[in-house]
């Protein structure tokens, strides 16, 4: 059977080389700008007035366009072309972040924020169908998504950290103008370094069932949004849900009928493409609610400041950079179906051993040394998903490969968090501490709740080792 490994490792060449420079550095931006206004939001709010409870918006806002639409712009690029998709999008994010710099209404942030959603929905799948179709299917790819996966960890951790220089020495708005030099940079240099890539005849473009998924992922999103703020009870977020998946049955249902369709059966019933996704939708959803548990950990047991928060969270950052440039050596060494489980394993354990967590201050330097490994292997899986998920498909199929794969990513990320919010309030109030997370919460109350969800969160990631994407 051949495996990465049976194929001869070419070399880059120099034009290769800018082409992951460039990709990779929009790339980077966008991780950047996901998680650079996280810390800014107190001030934004005191700055333009929104109340308390609209500020969450800021971040909801964002991540309803960039779930949303990923899915119709990763396969509208594969018939339009993936460069004037990548640059169409790179404009959006320039003009939405000057937008958002300027903005002196919380109406108009939240356009801004929607519109930078927007521009996120374009530019990762078209930017990352332009890397797999750069790259042969091979070690060469799997570097390139490699060295992908650590820049956008990089990105996350460095976010957080940007953004409160920049608003502790500038402003908050220099949290969005950041952005602008870097887009103009890119659409400069792109005409230049890529080359257009799109199908010689171009089907119809599938309206129903783009219609049908893009409904199906917003009702999604904003279901698992509004679960986090107000509970998986809330009849508001229930019925958004439950829409969710009548649009995902109608969707399935008109993609059987079309002759163009936005999403071909076929591609969804690979086991690759159906179990690839399947583990990075897990690997995001555990490790992305996994900071928002150690989070509560670090400040509400042990009384860490939000800046300390992020200096010990900066570990696993560290940890999916090494990961990010070691998993090409265990993808090739191990083959993806195996360098998949390892991933996860290490994930696994690392999680696990954080249930010994105590109050006292010495328990850091557990949370620093498993969330470091558990960094290592979560980037592991992370990277396998993204090979799996876009291998054995055409070039002509790869925006569709990237869209759906970053579609999960999203969705990952937006329902790990209420999922794992809704197990620690379950866990206080079978304590007695009903009262929940905002107010009235004991150390020892919150231990509990975080140590429930931390093993949740093992068990998730260990059931995860048992997925095989190429049965």
């Amino acid at each position: 059977m051949t495996t990465i490994a049976d194929r001869v490792p070419a070399r880059m060449t120099g034009r290769q080389r800018l082409v992951l420079v460039l990709l990779l550095g929009s790339q980077f931006m966008l991780a950047v700008d996901f998680s650079i206004l996280n810390v800014a939001l107190p001030v934004i709010g005191t700055g333009l007035g929104f109340a308390l409870a609209d500020l969450q918006w800021v971040a909801t806002a964002f991540a309803l366009a960039a779930a949303g639409f990923t899915l119709l712009a990763g396969r509208v690029a594969d018939l339009f072309g993936r460069r004037r998709l990548f640059l169409a999008g790179m404009a959006l994010l320039g003009l939405s972040s000057l937008a958002g710099g300027l903005a002196d209404s919380p109406s108009l942030l939240l356009a801004a924020r929607v519109a930078q959603g927007l521009a996120t929905a374009v530019v990762t799948p078209a930017g990352l169908s332009l890397l797999t179709t750069s790259f042969e299917e091979g070690p060469l790819r799997a570097r390139a998504l490699g060295l992908n996966g650590a820049l956008m960890s990089a990105g996350f951790t460095s976010g957080a950290i940007l953004g409160g220089l920049l608003t502790d020495l500038l402003s908050w708005r220099w949290a969005f103008f950041i952005n602008v030099p870097v887009a103009l940079a890119v659409l400069v240099a792109t005409p230049a370094v890529l080359a257009e890539s799109r199908p010689a005849d171009r089907p119809r473009m599938d309206v129903p069932g783009a219609v049908a998924v893009t409904g199906g992922l917003l009702a999604l999103v904003f279901g698992l949004s509004r679960a986090g703020e107000h509970g998986f009870a809330d009849p508001v977020g229930l019925g958004a849900l439950a829409a969710s998946v009548v649009l995902f049955v109608v969707f399935r249902a008109v993609e059987r009928r079309a002759v163009s369709p936005l999403v071909p059966l076929r591609v969804l019933a690979r086991p690759t493409v159906k179990w690839g996704n399947l583990a990075g939708l897990v690997a995001f959803a555990t490790e992305t609610s996994l900071v928002f548990l150690l989070t509560l950990y670090l400040q509400k047991v042990l009384g860490y400041t939000a800046l300390a928060t992020g200096l010990a969270l900066g570990v696993l950052g560290l940890g999916t950079v090494l990961g990010g440039v070691v998993a090409p050596r265990v993808l090739t060494r191990m083959g993806l179906g195996r360098a998949l489980t390892a991933g996860f394993a290490l994930q696994a354990v690392s999680t696990a051993s954080l249930a010994l967590l105590g109050a006292e201050p010495g328990w850091i330097w557990l949370l620093l040394a498993a969330t470091f490994a558990g960094g290592v292997g979560n980037m592991v899986a992370i990277v396998a998903f993204m090979v799996t998920a876009t291998s054995g498909l055409p070039d002509s199929e790869q925006g569709l490969a990237t869209g759906l794969a970053t579609m999960t990513q999203q969705v990952g990320i937006t329902m790990g968090i209420p999922v794992m919010s809704a197990v620690v309030t379950a866990a206080m109030g079978a304590a007695g501490a009903g009262a929940g997370l905002a107010a009235g919460m004991g150390a020892d109350m919150v231990l509990r709740g975080v140590i429930v969800a931390v093993v949740v969160n093992a068990a998730l990631t260990l059931a995860a080792t048992f997925i095989r994407p190429h049965r």
